[in-house]
């Protein structure tokens, strides 16, 4: 008789069939047995024994089935043990959760599981195990960490290295986080059980490496020192916010472990031949490295005395590691390390003395700057790879970026001593290229030294801000730079040419206008390089060049290159730009696309003349791309470039939507169409803000009118990342074309019902919401109020946020100035009598009181305000509705004399050239397609003064009533007393 389990693996057997149907059908199989009691359990056992029950095996036949039934029950533990509630991952559009009838039994079961299965499937119930302790440990799991250590005397390497990963996993969180209460007392959870048999291990592995036996196992010996590389990881979170006391107390132990490390050598786990993967030995040294780096940044005064001997050894270290890529790891941390020590005063003395200095020019930084063999593979043939470790503003480390960061860490204390030293070697190393042209990798030292001596602050998004003054950037620029970008054959010395343009790139405040006028032209040249590397990095340079800025008035910045300086090379930037978009056997490359964009932005007022020819060109790459997206940072680009011609051009005349309609509507069609989801939301993006700029009054056009219903669609709200775009695009249907959509306000509304019961996507159904109140014909949804509030109140009562009710009130606020107070009062009232008094006293007044609303919701407050406070007879009729009064004459006022309020400037002026414009895995925002809100009262310039005049007309038609309601509401705070009487000065009223 066939049990679950041997069910289950005639689905997971299913699941890895290469017939299309028969795969999806066993995933949606999966997927709807997942919350069932048990399942995750039955999942286990296929993953703990082979088909025939015979227990753990290395069953190859049996081993892909085991390996599926692990990456899916790692898939139920990130989505289903601690779900977000607005997940929608099980096949009813709802969250699933692991049942908490298994979750006890995992927990159980799964640390013996992991250290009785094969290695192929440790790593997936390790990732498993680390998954459930980041919600649940330690609270919740209170044995996770002594089942951990229960293993440490395991006999079987196997176990003990997977123990160690997976306790390395739980407790990186310990790293890059915020101090708090809460960290500490789980750091001091782990350590008061962890610390001592941590060391015990350490120790006792370390002393092992000398074990005669052992001397030439390969394996024994790479098992120990894999595990010592997690132990010392461990040692790094455990170490990383604080030092801890015990380890204060036992540094002796682990300094003594973590030089004999650093000294260890076997040449039987040294693979002459490989040079790619570092060996075991690296990897633990590289630990070490990091933990000594750890230490001497933190300037833990008791490792201060262990600081001579680890700079002597990791000194000899750097002696000995070989220009191959598998030691790249160790040499990159040893110079960090060195850098660390070097730029502080308090280190001067083991690195003071100029035989010091030139003996670490010559012995690490010209090494280390020097192109290699792989350096000339890479640029070659890994164009990618090389722009990603050489790139000015890449996060990846290299040789390179470190030993610049090491001369300028020398520059910090030595700078006189550092300039002289190193102008010697790039005088003595131009001096070799100019007798000899063959001697180009000489030139390439001593620029990349330049660069690192020169430098004494920048930014990868400003560049440099200031120079070392003893070296003159001009001159060398004049000399050495600007004639090796003058010569016209591209095939010469072309990672020279890259390294020149990147000089260029990072001194880019250094030039003048009148410099760039003359760069320009040699700039655009290189783009017909067929080097990748070289017509990158000009693009980048370009890109970089236009966002440069020089002191404005009333000290603000100013693009050093505007639209005027840029017309003259448009034509041949463009033509140089789309050649190597166009070229089918180049990558899409997302500098090259970035450096469009930021032209056409740059251009915006000259672009007549070029929009048609670049918008056939990008919907030419849209095109491309769409059938097999591979680059989300340049198709980000590529679709912010259609913005910027769409908001430079419509801007000076909307009559040219019709034009990017119909130009347009095709490929995005084909887009939604072939159900590209990576681009939907930024077609939903560009097709609003056409909308936005149709001209009003002329309606929604065909195309748009035939386009709506889809958008109605369950499936395309069920995207994520469709949803800010799409409730967008909603409102811009709205804002155009409210009559039309008439006939679907019930599927409008089904849609915001849908939005505003998830905390993710509440803030996108009230931006509907306040368009069907501001554009939506009254008569037509009036009648639904009752329903739309009914829904409002209910999540009120579910989900009492702060944001929540901060959109609520907002809309509150709109309603109240779109409608009047009356309105407002009587739809609550007919939910439940009274209601619409209780919400202001116990909601609106009190979100008011925390905190004052920003720029446009702050002009909606004061209008809605003001006409509840002047419009509203029931709150004059008794005691209670008089104090209603004063409390919201508070509001209204606090509101007015905020300077958070920023009522003067309804909308943020975004800089497009410091803008960070890029993709976003969850949703990626089109920069130049956004607008700023629309204001629902354009006729009110000045609410302060509307309220003081409102006020003042109510207390001419009831003297003396309103009068001590104001000194009743504002006297508590003199502030607002002396705001209120510098309101009605300015606007001339005189209350009676």
């Amino acid at each position: 008789m066939a049990t679950q389990e041997d069910h289950l693996r005639q689905i997971l057997s299913q699941s890895l069939s290469p017939d299309a149907t028969t795969r999806r059908n066993a995933e949606s199989a999966l997927l709807a047995s997942q919350s069932t009691p048990g399942h995750a359990l039955a999942v286990l056992r296929v993953v703990s024994t082979t088909a025939s029950g015979a227990g753990p095996s290395n069953n190859n036949a049996d081993m892909p089935i085991r390996q599926s039934a692990a990456v899916h029950f790692k898939n139920m533990v990130k989505k289903g043990w601690a779900p977000n509630e607005d997940d929608e991952d099980d096949h009813n559009g709802k969250p699933f959760i692991i049942p908490d009838s298994d979750r006890k039994l995992i927990k159980d079961n799964l640390v013996s599981l992991m250290c009785t299965v094969p290695p192929q499937l440790q790593s997936q119930c390790s990732e498993s195990i680390a998954l459930i302790a980041s919600t649940d440990f330690p609270s919740k799991w209170d044995n996770l960490l002594s089942d951990l250590i229960a293993k440490f005397g395991d006999g079987n390497w196997d176990v003990i290295n997977g123990v160690l990963l997976t306790a390395n996993s739980i407790l990186k969180r310990f790293r890059y986080v915020q101090r708090s209460d809460a960290l500490y007392a789980d750091i001091l959870y782990v350590l008061q059980r962890l610390q001592e048999p941590l060391t015990q291990l350490f120790t006792s592995i370390v002393s092992q490496l000398d074990n005669p036996a052992l001397a030439g196992n390969v394996a024994e010996l790479t098992a120990r020192l894999s595990a010592l590389r997690s132990v010392n990881r461990i040692f790094y979170s455990l170490n990383y916010q604080d030092l801890p006391e015990y380890f204060e107390d036992n540094m002796g132990v682990w300094m003594a472990g973590f030089a004999k490390l650093l000294e260890y050598k076997n040449a039987v786990l040294v693979d002459e031949d490989e040079e790619m993967q570092p060996g075991p030995i690296d990897n633990v040294q590289v630990s070490v490295v990091q933990n000594l780096n750890l230490y001497g940044n933190k300037d833990e005064e008791p490792f201060l005395p262990h600081l001579p001997q680890f700079t002597s050894l990791v000194w000899n270290l750097l002696m000995t590691v070989t220009p191959h890529s598998k030691h790249d790891a160790l040499a990159t941390i040893s110079i960090r390390f060195l850098s660390s020590l070097i730029g502080k005063l308090m280190h001067r003395k083991l690195f003071e003395g100029e035989d010091t200095l030139r003996e670490i020019f010559g012995r690490i930084v010209i090494p280390n700057l020097t192109i290699r063999e792989i350096d000339e593979e890479r640029f070659e043939d890994d164009p990618t790879e090389f722009i990603l470790s050489d790139m000015e503003s890449s996060d990846t480390e290299s040789r390179r970026k470190c030993t610049q960061e090491l001369l300028r860490a020398m520059c910090r204390q030595f700078e006189g001593p550092t300039t002289a030293i190193c102008s010697e070697h790039v005088s003595q190393m131009l001096g070799q290229f100019a007798a000899d042209k063959n001697q180009w990798k000489m030139k390439d030292v001593a620029i990349h030294l330049m660069l690192g001596i020169a430098i004494r602050a920048e930014s990868a998004q400003f560049g440099v801000s200031q120079v070392n003054e003893g070296v003159n950037v001009m001159e060398f620029f004049s000399m050495h730079i600007l004639t090796e970008l003058q010569e016209a054959d591209m095939t010469v010395r072309p990672m020279v040419k890259a390294t020149s343009i990147k000089f260029v790139s990072i001194f880019r405040n250094q030039f003048t206008k009148e410099q760039f006028g003359a760069l320009m032209p040699l700039l655009i040249a290189h783009l017909g390089s067929g080097d990748v590397v070289v017509h990158t990095y000009a693009a980048a340079a370009i890109e970089k060049i236009l966002t440069a800025k020089v002191d404005g008035p009333n000290n603000t910045k100013v693009s050093k290159i505007g639209g005027g300086e840029l017309k003259p090379f448009l034509n041949t930037l463009f033509t140089g730009l789309f050649s190597i978009v166009d070229n089918a056997e180049l990558n899409e490359n997302e500098y090259v696309m970035k450096c469009i964009m930021r032209a056409l932005n740059v251009a915006k007022d000259d672009l007549m003349e070029v929009v048609q020819v670049v918008l056939e060109k990008l919907t030419e790459a849209l095109a491309r791309v769409a059938k097999n997206p591979k680059n989300p940072q340049y198709n980000h680009f590529l679709f912010e470039s259609i913005a910027v011609l769409i908001r430079a051009v419509c801007t000076k005349d909307s009559a040219h939507t019709a034009a990017f309609e119909q130009f347009l509507f095709p490929p995005f069609q084909t887009v939604l169409q072939m159900e590209v989801v990576e681009f939907t939301p930024y077609v939903f993006q560009l097709l609003a803000q056409i909308l936005e700029f149709r001209p009003e009054g002329a309606g929604l056009g065909e195309a748009y009118t035939s386009l709506f219903a889809p958008l109605l669609t369950p499936t395309l709200w069920e995207r994520k990342g469709n949803i800010p775009a799409l409730s967008r695009l909603l409102t811009a249907y709205l804002s155009k074309g409210p009559n039309d959509l008439v006939p679907h306000l019930l599927g409008i509304l089904g849609v915001f019902q849908k939005l505003v019961s998830s905390k993710a996507n509440e803030l996108h159904a009230f931006d509907l919401l306040r368009g069907i109140a501001m554009y939506m014909p009254q008569e037509a949804f009036m009648p639904r109020m009752k329903d739309i509030l009914q829904i409002l109140m209910m999540k009120l009562q579910q989900s009492k946020t702060p944001k929540y009710v901060g959109l609520l009130t907002h809309f509150f606020a709109l309603f109240v100035g779109k409608f009047g107070s009356q309105a407002y009062l009587d739809q609550l009232n007919q939910l439940q009598p009274g209601l619409g008094l209780m919400l202001l006293v116990q909601v609106w007044v009190p979100r008011l009181q925390a905190a004052s609303p920003a720029r446009l919701e702050a002009k909606t407050q004061m209008i809605g305000l003001t006409k509840l406070l002047c419009e509203t007879p029931a709150l004059l009729a008794d005691t209670n509705g008089q104090q209603i009064w004063s409390q919201l004459l508070a509001c209204a006022v606090k509101i007015v004399c905020s300077p958070e309020s920023h009522l003067t400037s309804l909308s943020v002026q975004d800089n497009d050239d410091d803008a960070e414009i890029g993709y976003d895995a969850t949703f990626s925002v089109l920069h130049f397609a956004t607008r700023p809100a629309r204001d629902p009262f354009p006729d009110v310039q000045d609410a302060g003064a509307l309220l003081v005049q409102s006020v003042g007309k109510l207390c001419a038609s009831r003297p003396g009533q309103i009068t001590p309601l104001i000194t009743q509401g504002l006297s508590p705070d003199p502030k607002l007393s002396a705001g209120f009487d510098g309101l009605c000065q300015k606007a001339g009223v005189q209350l009676s």
